[in-house]
């Protein structure tokens, strides 16, 4: 094989990001027209004032360099959202879907989402999340699991599919083999679950079988150490977790990603390009690459690692081929994909029906709103949250305040307005404790409390008599909860 049928071959595995919201890097048009496999959207890349329109024109002008070119994005709702970073999202997060229930409702809300990403010109979704949420200090899973039961995971996970691949948007599912039984996240470091075969068996795998079912396309992959299936490397790059049990065990033909090579997982220890060989030989056939800091080098030194692996006979000519191969049957089944009529609305109504309400939550009058704000985690990132800011323009005269962990002495605020009913606002309370501590220390100052909980697997000490859960910090279940505290004082009430 030449040179240049080599380098297309490589370019073919890889799924870059970029930054502009605007115009297409010289650097990532110039790959994209050898032969670039997609690319993948995040936040950086939509332009607030635009919009989808500015997503449908960004899109638009990758593929008129290269119709093959396939664009993916991060469109998870819930806390983890691209196209609605600027405000929140407007579906309801894996959690909710899940507290909810209703795989019908879960596959209407995931083809809803689909039909906007086609609309957007987008091809790929890495959506759902397949995890189950076994671990409640898990630093970055939580509320983007369906939830804590494997079967109940595995039900929601299909219907997710199902919905997004009839409207022509290719699902994918991750974090194979099971990312909820962290405490640490991949991001950072290289995690590792400890359990024996059959607890991975029973508790993280029904879900992926269950997609393995439902034809999805896309099975992206987990920079975790599994010591049960391969003591030495995160899934990622391990033969016996990708090729034995995924393409053996499970029976999956289908695309299999890695989750971002530039975490620091893979980035800060074998590096871009030794994982983009070791990937490719565990039997990966697309590379993400989508960090903040990437760029155009790492990109080239990642072919320069596949070319040269081939030339030494380290790496097969036909497991590249073949890696590139699925990357191009899954564009000719996005290109071939119809789409079927959708059911607007459907999020909204979700968002609304997951909301759990005990006690007495009438507001009758403005409240004081206070919020306990914490860093989020890096796959969600810096996305606006909380009850409170849909109180205010709901409720004039509702007062807002944020507080931290190292702001956290409410008392200047409670007692500036003592007549007051008090909401609080929490997410990510079962992991900081400074939380509980602000929580208990505002009940006893106000009994009649209201705790409003966006998170999942509450903790009673926090909750106490009058409470909401949303499931997740979406804003759609945000202005959920917003129109049942104020449905007294609204018309509509």
């Amino acid at each position: 094989m030449n040179a240049s049928d080599l380098r297309g071959l490589a370019l073919a595995t890889l799924f870059p990001g970029f930054h502009g919201a605007h115009d297409v890097p010289p650097w990532l048009a110039a790959m994209a027209a050898e032969g670039l496999g997609g690319v993948v959207l995040f936040g950086r890349n939509v332009d607030p004032d635009r919009g989808d329109a500015g997503v449908a024109a960004l899109t638009g002008a990758l593929h008129a360099i290269n119709p093959d070119l396939m664009v993916a994005i991060d469109e998870e709702g819930g806390d983890v959202t691209r196209l609605d970073v600027a405000a929140g999202s407007m579906l309801p997060g894996n959690a909710a879907l899940g507290a909810l229930d209703d795989p019908e409702a879960t596959e209407r809300v995931a083809a809803e989402v689909a039909a906007r990403l086609r609309a957007c010109g987008v091809d790929l979704n890495l959506a759902p999340v397949a995890d189950v949420d076994s671990n409640p200090l898990n630093p970055v899973i939580g509320v983007r699991s369906f939830g804590f039961d494997p079967d109940l995971v595995a039900r929601h996970v299909a219907a997710y599919i199902a919905g997004q691949q009839a409207q022509g948007i290719a699902a994918t599912a991750k974090h194979f083999p099971g990312h909820g039984g962290t405490s640490e996240d991949s991001h950072l470091v290289v995690p590792s679950i400890d359990d024996p075969l059959d607890v991975i068996q029973t508790r993280d795998l029904p879900p992926f079988r269950a997609a393995v079912k439902a034809d999805v396309k896309i099975v992206m992959t987990a920079h975790i150490r599994y010591p049960a299936l391969d003591g030495d490397r995160p899934a990622t790059l391990s033969r016996p977790v990708i090729t034995g049990m995924l393409r053996d065990d499970l029976g999956y033909d289908g695309l299999v990603m890695t989750d971002g090579m530039d975490m620091h997982a893979i980035s800060q220890t074998v590096g871009h390009a030794e994982g983009a060989v070791l990937a490719l030989l565990a039997g990966v056939d697309a590379l993400c690459v989508g960090g903040e800091t990437v760029g155009p080098e790492t990109v080239e030194a990642m072919v320069a690692a596949l070319i040269d692996a081939v030339r030494t006979g380290r790496l097969p000519e036909e497991r590249l081929a073949e890696a590139a191969g699925r990357v191009q049957a899954l564009r000719g089944w996005v290109l071939d994909a119809a789409s079927s009529p959708v059911l607007y609305g459907s999020a909204a109504d979700a968002a609304r029906r997951a909301v759990t309400v005990h006690g007495d939550v009438t507001l009758t009058a403005p409240p004081l709103v206070i919020e306990l704000d914490d860093d989020p985690s890096m796959a969600a990132g810096p996305i606006p949250w909380g009850v409170g800011r849909h109180l205010v323009d709901r409720l004039p005269g509702t007062v807002l305040a944020r507080v931290t962990a190292s702001t956290a002495d409410l008392s200047a605020v409670l007692a500036a307005l003592p007549s007051r009913r008090l909401v609080v606002g929490v997410r990510g309370v079962r992991r900081r404790p400074w939380q509980v501590a602000a929580v208990q220390a505002a009940r006893a100052a106000r009994p009649d409390l209201i705790v409003v909980d966006h998170d999942v697997n509450p903790l009673p000490e926090v909750l106490g008599e009058h409470y909401l859960l949303t499931h997740g910090a979406a804003r759609v279940t945000a202005e959920a909860a917003a129109e049942r505290l104020a449905a007294a004082l609204t018309p509509s009430g």
